[in-house]
């Protein structure tokens, strides 16, 4: 039996250890991968933490996967060994379910999440169902792949899906992980685009990155900002404090939207006033299957959005993990195996 290394957490609460695994043999709807990079979400500390559904131990976490199909189960099409492919949260579905039917697997009951439905991509190898491969364009690197597969996804899906059209205003708050992409792909997607953050010296950042304006938040109110600028179309709101979304609602325009895709452990409260004027609406984003994974990864490379990575080696996991869960990486890390 072929086997591998891999990144795992023997046990809640232990710390990571590199250990030598069984390779999984695909079934005959898998594809197994050998993983070239596998970025490291902030969404990783608490799959560990066993805050996701699911999990067992000892786990091998990762849910941000890009490398080189080496192995094809037999009723798999449409794939090649050698193809280059990426795999983010929606790692597979049910298939039957309403959600299914319609193109929404990433809300079935049953989507399958890499590292918690199986072993995941802190690791040389892992096995995935084909039906949640995206295909990796022509001379993107696989660490730069393996991030968009899912903080990538997560903000260009929900700003193609928003109300915002060319030329419309988009505020992208927070210059976080999701946040520095979600301002690249909002200037690439033609829109004027705002940047929200804490902090003067954030502005050139902000610039870099393609925001035609910058609001400091330490130095002016977010809604009036927003309104000084015109009111915003869409706010895609990254950061994981309820009261920032909540303040920079009445900066929305007629009809404007807050996107969220934060995740804030505390309620979001809001007067049902600052909804009412301007018929402004309030939703939440998750991801999107493979499909909407692999039209961002084309979007990103044919525009040249970029995330801005660290990469370190697999036996470096746990620090990886620790300097993205503490706000200390700027912006993504990415575990290369080899």
């Amino acid at each position: 039996m072929a086997r591998h290394r891999a990144a795992q957490i023997p046990a809640p609460g232990e710390d990571f250890t590199l250990a030598e695994v069984e390779t999984t043999e695909p079934g005959p709807l898998d594809v197994r991968i050998a993983v070239e990079a596998c970025g490291v979400c902030g969404s990783d500390g608490a799959i560990i933490a066993g805050q996701q559904p699911g999990v067992t131990f000892p786990l091998t976490p990762g849910h941000e996967i890009a490398g080189r199909i080496d192995a094809l189960g037999e009723l798999v099409t449409g794939w090649d060994v050698g193809d280059r492919v990426a795999v983010g949260w929606y790692g597979g579905s049910c298939g039957h379910c309403d959600a299914c039917r319609s193109g929404d697997g990433i809300l079935c009951p049953e989507v399958r999440i890499p590292s918690v439905a199986y072993p995941g991509g802190y690791a040389e190898s892992v096995t995935v169902p084909a039906v949640a491969l995206a295909a990796i364009p022509e001379g993107m690197p696989a660490a730069e792949a393996a991030p968009l597969a899912c903080a990538g996804v997560t903000a260009y899906n929900a700003l193609r899906r928003s109300n915002a059209r060319p030329d419309d205003t988009v505020a992208v708050l927070g210059l976080g992980g999701i946040g520095h992409l979600g301002v690249q792909f909002a200037a690439a997607m033609g829109f004027e685009t705002i940047a929200v953050a804490r902090g003067e010296e954030k502005g050139a950042l902000a610039r870099e990155l393609g925001a035609h304006h910058y609001i400091d938040s330490t130095q002016e109110d977010i809604a009036e900002g927003l309104q000084r600028l015109g009111g915003a179309r869409v706010i895609l709101a990254t950061v994981n404090h309820a009261a920032v979304m909540a303040a920079a609602v009445p900066g929305l325009g007629r009809r404007g939207q807050l996107i969220a895709l934060g995740i804030a452990p505390e309620p979001l409260e809001i007067p049902a006033l600052a909804l009412l004027e301007n018929n402004r609406t309030i939703h939440a984003h998750a991801s999107g299957i493979a499909l909407d994974t692999q039209d961002t990864l084309r979007f990103a490379h044919r525009h040249g959005v970029h995330p801005w990575i660290e990469t370190r080696p697999l036996a470096e996991a746990g620090a990886a993990l620790a300097k993205m869960t503490e706000g200390k990486a700027r912006f993504r890390m990415v575990l290369t195996p080899a």
